[in-house]
């Protein structure tokens, strides 16, 4: 009789977040085949599991299945496991579950941790549809069509990026939307855990020397309808500002707040505009 493949979502930084079903099944199947064998020793050293894990990644995954595919077929049970979260989420796996699938051999999921889903939930944004868009291509022109398609998407839409691309693609959202709000979670479940919610011109400025894994949520229907997104350009932000510090008296915050209002932008745009129009004729 086959034994089952189990699809084990693992903890995205905290390793307490992991289920007392995974622990059993990490240590009751035969081998585990891992993303990252040194990664995952860490989490199975923290639950004494001692069972033996090989490599399953995006470079051995096509070579590799087969030969697990006929272990399962032989009887054995595997668990497959990436770095962090669930398997096949931007992360290696699927080839191996869709040759199980196609061997008639029982896939069975044992869910967990989710940074897409630890994000929405936070995130303050309608969650009952989402879409999620993995990460952002790097070649323009896949980029240019997964910007195209982040602009008519009607849910919430989540997706992953790097610390090295996150500032270009905050940069490329606020070239291509505006000030729209954006809410953005580093470091999901870790010790330096953030979760900025949001103008993107804010956060633009707050991830000067960005660290850390990014997970970005954002609605841009929802903006549309209710007329958040804004074209006014950081130089009518400081003509504006300019204005009312020559009509008249009134603190720094005062000012701020009236050309929020007469622009109809968040506050905190015109001050992160005005703060770094100080700074640039320093």
């Amino acid at each position: 009789m086959p034994g089952t493949l189990f699809v084990v979502a693992t903890p995205i930084g905290n390793l307490e977040d992991i289920s007392a079903r995974a622990v059993r099944v990490l240590r009751e199947v035969a081998v585990i085949a891992a993303e990252d064998t040194r990664r995952t020793a860490h989490l199975l050293a923290r639950y004494a599991i001692r069972t033996p894990a090989t490599s399953l990644n995006e470079h051995n995954e096509v070579g590799k299945s087969a030969a697990l595919v006929s272990r399962l077929l032989a009887g054995e049970s595997i668990a497959v496991v990436s770095d962090a979260g669930t398997p096949t989420v931007s992360d290696p796996g699927g080839q191996l579950i869709r040759l199980a699938i196609d061997a008639g051999i029982r896939v069975e999921p044992v869910p967990g941790a989710s940074a897409v889903l630890a994000i929405l939930a936070a995130s303050g944004l309608p969650s009952n549809s989402f879409t999620f868009l993995g990460f952002p291509p790097i070649k323009s022109s896949d980029r240019k069509l997964w910007f195209d398609r982040l602009s008519i998407e009607p849910n919430t839409v989540i997706f992953f990026e790097s610390p090295h691309r996150i500032r270009p693609t905050l940069d490329q959202i606020r070239t291509n939307f505006g000030d729209c709000h954006i809410v953005i979670g580093r470091e999901l479940t870790k010790v330096h855990e953030e979760i900025f919610r949001g103008p993107v011109q804010m956060a633009i400025g707050h991830f000067t020397e960005p660290i850390g894994e990014f997970c970005v949520a954002i609605n841009l229907a929802i903006q549309q309808k209710t007329g958040r997104l804004d074209t006014v350009s950081d130089a009518d932000i400081l003509s504006a500002y300019q204005e009312a510090r020559v009509a008249g008296s009134g603190s720094k915050r005062r000012k701020v707040q009236e050309v929020a209002r007469r622009l109809g932008i968040a506050p905190n745009r015109v001050y992160a505009v005005v703060e770094q129009g100080k700074h640039s004729v320093d």
